[in-house]
């Protein structure tokens, strides 16, 4: 069974040119939903997904109208071949359930992970050159330098627990205390 699945992103936008060909390609049931792609949960696609079987055909119009991303499309793609199921894009002449389709898909996955180890290696090499730049990454700390010594003088000249240290100076009781072991432990 072919189950076609159709998606606009605005109230402007309209379905009639995807569900046309969608009707065309032979879907027996077409889903549609109108939400932006970036939407991470989209109820329509969630139960087309949960409709498909073993030996059946997801079919969309293009591409963009499935995936938020390159990464994502070929999340769903390989899920739906895991599961003995094909995807078809009317408009971007993609069709796994042939060999030359497969191979476009594994190409796109090729692409997609190459993006996402580039994407990694930016993030580590821009951390890097913050950390040599003397930047601090991280949350920024809960307790300010004051705050900390005052934590430092009670609990040196008084009987005050912890806890009680704490709720004076309105922090978590267990971030003073972290705090409280990296100053002794430095």
């Amino acid at each position: 069974m072919r189950i076609g699945y159709a998606r606009v992103s605005t109230s402007g936008q309209r379905f009639a040119l995807q569900i046309s060909a969608l009707r065309k390609a032979d879907c027996r049931d077409i889903y549609r939903e109108k939400i932006t792609g970036k939407a991470r949960q989209r109820p329509a696609l969630n139960r087309a997904l949960a409709a498909l079987r073993p030996g059946d055909v997801l079919v969309v119009w293009k591409l963009d109208r499935l995936g938020r991303s390159l990464q994502h499309l070929v999340e769903i793609i390989g899920a739906l071949d895991e599961r003995g199921i094909g995807f078809q894009s009317l408009s971007d002449n993609i069709d796994t359930t042939s060999p030359s389709g497969k191979l476009l898909f594994h190409v796109l996955a090729a692409i997609a992970e190459f993006e996402a180890s580039l994407i990694s290696e930016r993030t580590k090499a821009g951390m890097q050159a913050a950390k040599r730049g003397g930047k601090r990454l991280g949350r920024p700390p809960c307790l300010t330098d004051e705050q900390l010594a005052e934590a430092q003088r009670l609990r040196a000249k008084t009987a005050l627990s912890v806890a009680a240290i704490a709720e004076a100076l309105t922090v978590n009781r267990s971030t003073l205390a972290r705090a409280l072991g990296r100053r002794i432990a430095a």
